[in-house]
Order: structure tokens, then sequence, then C-alpha cells
């Protein structure tokens, strides 16, 4: 259904920097000949930093809705007065 493919490689990393994500621990064995880039925990962390900024911005949807429902309830009072 959804073709989403999650970034790899050099990708990845500057999708990350762009999150502003601290590059510390995406390397096992850093400065060593067995340096190992650990991948799917970078994909975790970019994963879990947009779902962060996502779910901060829903609280004006929230705030939006309340104001309706509150200018609703208004209407309908002044409605039911006159």
């Amino acid at each position: 259904m959804f073709n989403y493919k999650e970034k790899i490689g050099e990708d990845l990393k500057k999708e990350a920097r762009a999150l502003g994500l601290s590059e510390e621990g995406w390397y096992e064995h850093k400065g060593t000949v067995r340096e190992v880039f650990r991948e799917a925990a970078v994909q975790t962390r970019v994963r879990e930093a947009k779902r962060a900024r996502r779910e901060n911005r829903l609280w004006i949807f929230a705030v939006i809705s309340a104001l309706n429902a509150l200018f609703s309830a208004a209407a309908a009072w002044l409605a039911v007065l006159k």
C-alpha cells in the first residue's frame, strides 16, 4: 500500500543532521579499525525526531478546535435568546 523507504547511508546522515540530532552513538567502535555505522539506530532516532516535531505542531489544531466549539456554543446560545 505505502511505498516508503527509509533513507540509508549518507542520505540518512544528512537527514539526521538537518533534524538537529546528536552524532553521539552513530558508530560502534568509533575511531578503531572496526568502526561500524549503526544505521538502524540512527533510523530509529530520525523516526522519533520526525514524530516529535509532528506532535508538537498538533496543539495548534487543538486550540483552533476548542475556539470553534466555543464560538459555536455562543452562536447557539444567542440564537436561543433571540
